[in-house]
């Protein structure tokens, strides 16, 4: 899947592409493997925030009611770690291939 947000795409910024995969029950409400351009500047709390709008259950799933994601999401980004605190402040860069998890659990 590949789309494209109007005002970014519009806005004569310079664009990076980033590849977006949701796992289990978020891959169920969002897609996976979604090839995206933004704006050069794009910080992945916003990134996440944009593709998760399109379906409020995803939103709903991701992010509380002020915003912030649940403290149970693990963020990676490029098979490392992202802090939930620093997402909003990590840029993403071209080729950035990032990974959104919910809760993982075993046994």
């Amino acid at each position: 899947m590949q789309w494209y947000d109007n005002k970014e795409k519009n806005s004569g910024e310079e664009e990076v592409t980033v590849k977006i995969r949701f796992f289990a029950q978020f891959r169920e409400l969002l897609g996976t493997d979604i090839v995206i351009n933004v704006a050069a500047a794009t910080m992945f709390t916003h990134l996440i925030t944009t593709i998760a709008r399109k379906n409020p259950k995803g939103y709903a799933a991701i992010f509380d009611e002020n915003g912030t994601f649940h403290e149970f999401v693990i963020l990676m980004k490029n098979g490392k770690r992202v802090d939930l605190t620093d997402a909003a402040t990590t840029p993403v860069v071209d080729g950035d291939e990032i990974a959104v998890f919910p809760p993982v659990a075993g046994g």
